[in-house]
Parts: structure tokens; C-alpha cells; sequence
């Protein structure tokens, strides 16, 4: 009655080697044990868990099977779920056919609990892999009254748990085969991918580009970006046309997320390999998702424009037409997150509309920033007119201020947005980041000498922001535009700032409508990003005359005085030298809204310039005075008398000036100002109306 294993260890204890006649005899009880063992084991009825098909069997009636082991396959509801060997054993019985119905419960096979062979077990068929997989079981004992599948059964005695495979059992070949083909899947995938980023529009069309000195968009992308930091979106995305699908990979955009010296952003641009990067569909699309995700993420958005303009016959009918409402939807940004535009090609349509939407732009020499081609133009109206005549880098660098910076090479574009972003939070929600500072607080004597004593004298005031700003950290913007006003970015004792100065090398500082449009750009972006903004004045008045008058003068420069009025962000104020008028105001001075104003003691501050105030207001009484040194002599009295009027020193005596300073200590106490503004709250996105202005 005792188990071989048992009376052979029994056997073993008593020493020495087997008898030939007890090791027969131990051979007549295993194979006796075994049969009556078989004999007296239960089958086990396996059950359907789910009315369906039987899609595959994979065992017949006498098969030995592993624990794990893919019995039968069911189809239902278009999924296949596979039944598996609870236990392992002998086939015993199937009740089943393949392609007949099956119902919830129903018995599928019947199986006899025993030890198997531990080799592979190879089972006929082999299931599909081109749908989902789900593996499952229910088991109920034969003498246990066929338990309802589902209800919990209760092992016996000595008896496993026959519910659940063990985890540890080797995967059947069909579960080989469905990791071989998610393994092809992925090589596939990566293939495609590879081909994509690799070619492009084209393998030729990328070396042409090569060829020609030019850059891809990939190349863009990779030079801005911090080395390996590029993460694509839409790698497979392509043209909605059937006849097109194969030859648009990306559809003509490229974009996704990256890191500029370590912070994340948002980056895409046009693809001129694939039509030209025109403007269609599925590219579109692809756009706004990144730009979605860069408003979701609360991350700067860098775009690269140099489309041909909208793809045709995509955009000809009213349906094309008007799936390009998504790129307008950057309209309502509202500054959540800074967005940059870099030019570098020929652009027209779509990514000339983004640059004009952007906070930065950068353009290229040899680039074209317009609405549309000259082609166009001579088409429509006869007028020919060249690229660069139309939208080049001077003509938005010097006339239309369309651009904040021109530069020579696409390497000087990618560094100016990186040097942009880096004076600027990610997103309006944060304060601006503070770097360590680069030069002492301390009195500076020799900046006085850089302004000269005489309000008649020209000279330039960029020298005198570098001085007090820290060393190297001035950022200037639009610099050949309205060059009577300097304006940019810099940083003072590390703390992040704009800078409005009026600079007397150019029409003597005046304010016209292109300074006061140059100067609401940067109120703007500053109020917008929580950028104290740094007044320095030396400003004779606002232009006068039938020119600035046809180009809106009343209209710019009460727009600038809305600007100053409406703007949240810390601002501090410094008469350097004259204010002369309403520019007094308009600069940011008494009345306004600055956190701090201040006047160097040789300051002059009045309605007028007082020599054309004498002349104006005492002109009909000189001209009675027939000697004319006596009628000088009387101006100069006059003049003399206006002049003391407009010391500074009066408009203090009234606090309508904070504090008459040497002019020696001016950073250091910009700096301790901008120190303890830097104690104040961020105010909220709502609180910045600024934040929901036109750009330009």
C-alpha cells in the first residue's frame, strides 16, 4: 500500500545496494502505484466562463497537457479568449466541436489531474495574433455537482486550487507567436519611424537642401534644442487626400518638445521638403495639438515659419478652407505661455500669420516674411516687385517693426531664443527666473559724465542702460526701429528686467507712433511675464507735423498711455535729463503708475523745452523790442526764469518725485528696488489685462 518513493527511501536507510529481486519488485509497485492512482484520480470538467464560439481546438481526447497550457479557443464579440489548463493531466473527454455555439458554463472538455512529461507540449493550430488576447478558465470538480462557473469552489483535501495557472509555468507557442509579432510590430514600427525622420519629404530633396547650404526643419530643431532632447508628435501623421498619403510624411509640419538649457518647451515648423511646408489639413491639426499641450504643460512655444503659403487643391473648396480655423485659435494664447518665431526661409500665409501672433521674432538674412508672394502681386495687380523688396530682413527690421531682431545665420537665430527665453518664465503663472548677478552694487562715478550737461547735446543712451544694467546682460530689441526710443531686455543685480529709454542719438529721443508702437510691444510681453520694466528718460516731447499726424499719432500715443495705466508689473522710473510735455507722462512719470521715480539733480521737467517756451509764449513782447541785444538779453532772462521752473527739485518739493539721487548711485538703488518688489505676489493671470493684448 506504501508509495514507491516511500519504500524505496525505506529501503535506501537500511544500506547497501538493491537486491536484484527487490529492485523488480520496486519496479512491479511504481507502475502498479501509477495505474491505480490514475484509476482513482476525479476528472475535472472544464467549463465555458462566456457564451460564445469555439474558435480552435488545440487538444484531442488522450493528450497530456501542461499546467498553463491553451486548451480551447472562444470567439465572442469579436475578441478570442483563451482557456487554459488548470492543472496538468490527461485529456479524458471533449464535449466540444469547433465552430459551435457555446454557452456560459457549458462543459468543455474533461480532464484527468496527473504528472506529465516536462518537455515542450506542442499543441495542433495555433491561434490567430491579429486581435486582442484573453486568458481564462472555470473548472468545476465532476463530483462537486458542476458548481456554477464563477462561484466560488472550495478545494478538498490534498486537492490544489484548479482556478488559477500558475504564473511560473512556461507560455504555451502560441503566446510565443504573439510575442514574436509585437516584436515585429515594434521593429516595424521603428523602421517607419527611422524612414521618416531620416528622409523626410524625400532623401533627394533633403541632400538638394544640403547641397545648397540649407538647413531641414529637423536640423532647426536639432540646432535649438538641447542634444538629445527632441521628443516628436506625429511622426505618422499625413496628407487627409488618398493620392497623397504616401509622399507627405508629417504632412509638412514637425514639431513636438524638447529642452533648451535644461527647461522644457514646446517647438514645431514647416517641413519644405514635403509640398513646400504649405498649410493643409493634417498639418494644421498638428500644430494646434502642440500648441494644446504646451498651454496644458505651461511651456514656451518656439515655431519655425517658412511655409509656401496654403497647400492647393487642399484648401480650395469650403471644407478645406475651413479646417484652417484651428491656426487662428493661437489668437487667444492671452501670453499664457511665451511663443517664439523664428523666420528662415520664405514664408507666406500660415507661419507669417503665427510670427505676427509671437512675442519674439527672429528672421534670417535672405529670408521673406509676407502675407503673400510676389508671384502673387503680378498676378493680381501687375506690380513686380522682388522678395527682399517685399518682406525682407530690412524692410521688417527697419520699417515695419515686424521683427525684434535680424540676424545673419541660422546658428545667431537659435541663440537669440535661447538668450530670449532665458530672461522669461515658462509660463504666466511663475515668477521670472533671477540669475546671479555679474557686476557690483555699488556708486558708479563715472556715469554721470556719459550724459552731457547740455539738453542740446546728442549722445547715446544705449551706454548709459549697459552701465546700469548688469555687465553683458542687455538684450536690445527691434534695434533699427524707432531708434529715437531703446528698448530690450537685461537683467540688474540678476533680477530680470525690460528697459524703456529714450536715446537723443536718433531724432533727439522723440516719441513718433513707431516708438510708442515699439514701446506698448514690450509693455506687453513684460506685463504679461511679471518683467519689472525700467524707465530711463531724456525725452524733448512728442513729434510734431503732417507726417506723424497721417500716421496716427493721437492713436499711439494714447494707446501707449492706456498700456502704462493698465500694466500690472513693477515699474521705476529715472529722469536722466529733460521731460518736456505730456512725454513726461508718457514716459512713465509723475501721474503714472511707477513703484519708483526718480530725477538726476540736473534734471528739467516741463510743458515745454524752455527755450521754445520763451519763444512761443513771450514771442510778441520780444518782437516790441526794437535793439536787438536788448531783445536777446531780455530772452535769456526769460529763458533763465522757465528753466527754474522746471527743476526738479519743484516737483519733488510737491512729491511728484519720489527722490532727487546722484546720478552715481543709480543701479544700486534700481537694484534695491527691484530686490523688494521682489517680495510682492505674482498677481494673477486675470489681474494682467495686458496679458490679452495684440502682440503688435
Amino acid at each position: 500500500t506504501q508509495s514507491p518513493n516511500v519504500l524505496a527511501s525505506t529501503l535506501s536507510r537500511r544500506g547497501g545496494d538493491l537486491h536484484p529481486c527487490f529492485a523488480h519488485l520496486l519496479l512491479v509497485c511504481t507502475v502498479t502505484h501509477e495505474r491505480r492512482e490514475c484509476r482513482m484520480a476525479k476528472p475535472m470538467s472544464i467549463t465555458s466562463p462566456l457564451q460564445g464560439t469555439i474558435w480552435q481546438l488545440n487538444v484531442t481526447t488522450g493528450d497530456e497537457v501542461r499546467r498553463g497550457q491553451e486548451l480551447i479557443i472562444i470567439e465572442s464579440m469579436k475578441m478570442e479568449h483563451a482557456i487554459l489548463a488548470p492543472e496538468s493531466g490527461v485529456v479524458s473527454l471533449i464535449r466540444v466541436e469547433e465552430a459551435a455555439p457555446v454557452a456560459k458554463g457549458e462543459k468543455l472538455l474533461e480532464l484527468v489531474p496527473q504528472e506529465v512529461g516536462a518537455a515542450e507540449v506542442v499543441h495542433p493550430g495555433g491561434a490567430s495574433t491579429s486581435t486582442e488576447r484573453v486568458e481564462l478558465a472555470e473548472v468545476t470538480d465532476e463530483g462537486a455537482g458542476g458548481q456554477a462557473p464563477g462561484s466560488a469552489t472550495q478545494p478538498m483535501d490534498g486537492q490544489r486550487d484548479h482556478t488559477a495557472p500558475d504564473p511560473d509555468t512556461p507560455t504555451s507557442v502560441s503566446e510565443e507567436t504573439a510575442d514574436a509579432a509585437e516584436s515585429h510590430a515594434r521593429a516595424d514600427r521603428s523602421e517607419r519611424a527611422e524612414g521618416i525622420r531620416r528622409d523626410l519629404g524625400g532623401a533627394d530633396k533633403v541632400a538638394a537642401l544640403h547641397a545648397d547650404g540649407q538647413r531641414t526643419i529637423r536640423d532647426h530643431i536639432n540646432g535649438l534644442l538641447d542634444s538629445g532632447s527632441f521628443t516628436e508628435i506625429g511622426t505618422f501623421a499625413r496628407s487627409m487626400r488618398e493620392d497623397d498619403r504616401a509622399t507627405t510624411p508629417g504632412d509638412g509640419k514637425i514639431g513636438g518638445h524638447g529642452t533648451v538649457d535644461g527647461r522644457p518647451i514646446a517647438i514645431f515648423g514647416d517641413d519644405i521638403t514635403v509640398k513646400r511646408g504649405s498649410s493643409s489639413i493634417v498639418g494644421g491639426r498638428k500644430e494646434h495639438r502642440i500648441y494644446e499641450r504646451a498651454i496644458a504643460m505651461g511651456i514656451p512655444l518656439v515655431h519655425f515659419g517658412q511655409t509656401g503659403g496654403g497647400r492647393i487643391p487642399d484648401l480650395v473648396g469650403s471644407e478645406g478652407i475651413s479646417e484652417l480655423g484651428e491656426l487662428f485659435l493661437m489668437a487667444r494664447r492671452r501670453h499664457q505661455i511665451p511663443m517664439a518665431t523664428a523666420i528662415v526661409g520664405q514664408s507666406f500665409g500660415g507661419s507669417s500669420f503665427l510670427s505676427a501672433l509671437s512675442d519674439f521674432v527672429v528672421m534670417t538674412r535672405g529670408s521673406t516674411l509676407a502675407v503673400t508672394s510676389p508671384k502673387v502681386f503680378e498676378v493680381a495687380t501687375g506690380e513686380v516687385i522682388t522678395f527682399e523688396e517685399v518682406g525682407g530682413v530690412d524692410v521688417h527690421a527697419r520699417l515695419t517693426g515686424q521683427i525684434d531682431l535680424g540676424v545673419e545665420t541660422d546658428d545667431e537665430a537659435y541663440a537669440a531664443i535661447r538668450r530670449w527665453l532665458s530672461y522669461l518664465p515658462s509660463n504666466i503663472g511663475e515668477a521670472a527666473p533671477r540669475t546671479e548677478p555679474t557686476g557690483p552694487i555699488e556708486s558708479d562715478p563715472e556715469l554721470p559724465a556719459m550724459v552731457p550737461a547740455s539738453r542740446t547735446r546728442a549722445y547715446d543712451m544705449r551706454q548709459v542702460v549697459a552701465r546700469i544694467c548688469d555687465p553683458g546682460s542687455v538684450f536690445e530689441l527691434q534695434p533699427q526701429f524707432a531708434q529715437s526710443v531703446t528698448s530690450g531686455l537685461a537683467r540688474i543685480d540678476g533680477w530680470p528686467v525690460g528697459f524703456i529709454a529714450n536715446n537723443p542719438m536718433f531724432k533727439a529721443g522723440v516719441l513718433d507712433p513707431e516708438a510708442c508702437q515699439k514701446i506698448v510691444r514690450l509693455c506687453t510681453v513684460c506685463d504679461s511675464f511679471n518683467l519689472p520694466i525700467v524707465w530711463l528718460v531724456d525725452v524733448p516731447g512728442f513729434m510734431v507735423g503732417k507726417q506723424v499726424e497721417h500716421d496716427r499719432m493721437l492713436h499711439w500715443g494714447m494707446r501707449m498711455m492706456q498700456a502704462l495705466q493698465l500694466a500690472s508689473t513693477p515699474t521705476l522710473t529715472v529722469c536722466i535729463r529733460k521731460a518736456f510735455g505730456l512725454a513726461w507722462q508718457a514716459m512713465n512719470g509723475a501721474g503714472m503708475v511707477s513703484n519708483g521715480l526718480y530725477a538726476w539733480p540736473g534734471a528739467e521737467i516741463g510743458f515745454m523745452d524752455p527755450e521754445v517756451g520763451v519763444n512761443v509764449a513771450y514771442g510778441s513782447k520780444l518782437d516790441r523790442i526794437d535793439d536787438p541785444e536788448a531783445r536777446e538779453a531780455e530772452r535769456l532772462a526769460l529763458v533763465a526764469e522757465v528753466s527754474n521752473a522746471t527743476s526738479p527739485y519743484e516737483a519733488a518739493g510737491t512729491m511728484r518725485i519720489d527722490e532727487i539721487i546722484e546720478p552715481a548711485d543709480t543701479r544700486r538703488i534700481l537694484a534695491n528696488d527691484l530686490a523688494m518688489l521682489a517680495n510682492r505676489p505674482v498677481p494673477p493671470p486675470e489681474a494682467r489685462i495686458l496679458a490679452s493684448w495684440p502682440t503688435s
